[in-house]
């Protein structure tokens, strides 16, 4: 089997194993698949500009023409030097193509194959399992060990360092996709050229939706009972840009939130595993305010909170003119009902 460990596929990216010319980049992260294929052709060529020593092969025309792999894979280059192809998998069967060339030993040239998401069982990821002198590198979305990694070679490379409270909110708002994180994380570091020091600050205006960020920010006020918030908090994000509309609906949102959350309590959880249970889970910026809302409502009062807000909602469709003064009403009522805890 030469199925690569998620754990081990960068030591292989780093130093190419000459016995294995063949190489599969697949799974669910795209960016992820770029950057490790950009990889290894930096690593395979000596110069990928170069048409006598780099060729691309599209997947779906390779799948009508199953020889022309085999093919470039044993074109001498004109001027000497290493060759290598790439071939971008589509959504035909280039199973075929590959396994005329795996029969077919290779010396100077190595096939990397660019694909997707592929199960266990998609035709060119078992047979680049089982060849000997093939290799299967999965491509998953960043876990949080991995995020930090990247996130401190990032800041390490730009001359800076970055506070610890900045590190865990900004693993938080990355890891869907490598190259939208890296690009984010960069941006950041430009953010923060002629400081030291990342700090949280820092990632809440370079990285973070100021719109998300600020409707948390009046929800959480509203249903923690933080009157004296709610004002200074409705105003950030009305100034950020979310509708009195958006506000309420953020609001409508947070109750069922919330009351799921009440659900996983009574049924055994902690309130601190519950708001991690939570889908999405509970961001530990907003823990504090969360915490004190799941003790101070009860279901039967987040129904009527639910009732309430509904109304609200009606009401700014039906006066448009009226509808800030309706929504900070409304949440100001809802943090001095937090309050009364009864």
């Amino acid at each position: 089997m030469t199925a690569i460990k998620a754990a081990d596929v960068d030591r292989f990216i780093a130093r190419p194993d000459s016995n294995q010319p063949i190489v599969l980049v697949f799974g669910p992260d795209a960016g992820l698949v770029r950057e490790r294929v950009d990889a290894l052709v930096r690593a395979s060529v000596d110069d990928p500009a170069d048409p006598f020593t780099f060729v691309r092969i599209d997947g779906d025309e390779l799948a009508t023409n199953p020889s022309r792999l085999v093919e470039e894979a044993h074109t001498v280059p004109l001027f000497g030097g290493r060759r290598a192809v790439l071939v971008k998998a589509g959504s035909r069967n280039i199973a075929p193509a590959v396994d005329t060339v795996i029969a077919a030993p290779l010396t100077e040239c190595r096939i990397i194959i660019e694909a997707g998401n592929l199960g266990k069982s998609a035709p060119l990821r078992a047979l680049c399992e089982k060849a000997k002198t093939a290799a299967a590198l999965p491509c998953y979305a960043d876990n949080a060990r991995a995020l930090t990694q990247l996130i401190d070679d990032e800041v390490r490379t730009a001359g800076l360092t970055i506070e610890g409270d900045a590190r865990a909110a900004l693993i938080g708002l990355l890891g869907s996709d490598r190259l939208s994180s890296r690009n984010e994380i960069r941006k950041l570091t430009l953010y923060a050229r002629g400081k030291t020091s990342i700090e949280l600050a820092d990632v809440t205006a370079a990285v973070a939706d100021a719109s998300e960020i600020a409707l948390d920010g009046v929800v959480d006020a509203a249903f923690a009972g933080r009157t004296g918030e709610v004002d200074s908090e409705f105003s950030k994000a009305r100034a950020s840009g979310s509708s009195p509309a958006a506000i309420i609906s953020a609001a409508i949102r947070q109750v069922a939130s919330l009351h799921k959350m009440m659900l996983a309590i009574e049924g055994g959880d902690t309130v601190e595993f519950a708001m991690k249970r939570a889908a999405p889970p509970v961001h530990f910026t907003r823990e504090p305010k969360v915490g004190e809302a799941v003790r101070a409502w009860t279901p039967p009062r987040l129904l009527r909170a639910m009732d309430q807000l509904a109304e609200a909602s009606l009401d700014i469709r039906r006066n448009a003119p009226l509808a800030d003064p309706i929504a900070q009403r409304t949440l100001l009522s809802l943090a001095m009902n937090a309050r009364k805890r009864a």
